[in-house]
């Protein structure tokens, strides 16, 4: 078999992207560090109802945020000229033709904002996909959904140009929406 006869009928332009087990890492430990001990003293010690449903109330938290951290995980991100495509256990596609919203949006973990997050919202219709900056080739997505932005005429606003402008995206060329 050759390496044409493996890649089947995928497109070559695909770059394909996914979030590493190391960026997950620290999710998934906080979710088994709320999931744990609440699951544990549900299972273990009897409790009256209103303990009971404060305990079971932060059991089902942590429950829902250790799945959606297992389903970001598995999610696997393919991009080319046509769009974005999030293949996990649903798929959404975002045609960049269609690209009706992007929004990059930075969150601080500390005051002096040296530390943090980014966030990229991208939205055609009623299909959205959202990525944060631990995804790997989380610059090269960003930089890509910029010139679709550009070419179909998008508004950004303030906040979305001084993130581009943060990753050296340029976006003199982009249409402010103040």
């Amino acid at each position: 078999m050759t390496q044409l006869d493996a890649v089947g009928d995928a497109p070559l332009n695909v770059a394909r992207f996914s979030y590493p087990a190391s960026a997950m890492l620290g999710d998934y430990l906080r979710a088994a560090a709320g999931l744990g001990p609440s699951a544990l003293i549900l299972a273990t010690v009897s409790l009256d109802s209103v303990a009971a449903v404060v305990i079971g109330g932060f059991a089902t938290l942590f429950g829902a945020f250790a799945l959606r951290t297992a389903l970001r995980h598995n999610t696997r991100l393919e991009v080319d000229d046509s769009g974005l495509r999030a293949i996990g256990l649903t798929q959404t596609a975002v045609p960049w033709d269609r690209l009706d919203r992007m929004k990059l949006a930075y969150y601080s973990t500390r005051r002096d904002r040296k530390s943090g997050w980014m966030q990229l919202q991208l939205r055609a219709g009623r299909a959205r996909i959202t990525l944060d900056s631990r995804l790997e080739g989380f610059e090269r997505l960003v930089r890509q959904a910029a010139v679709a932005a550009t070419a179909r005429g998008l508004a950004l606003t303030e906040p979305t140009a001084a993130n581009l402008d943060a990753l050296g995206i340029r976006t003199t060329e982009i249409r402010m929406d103040r």
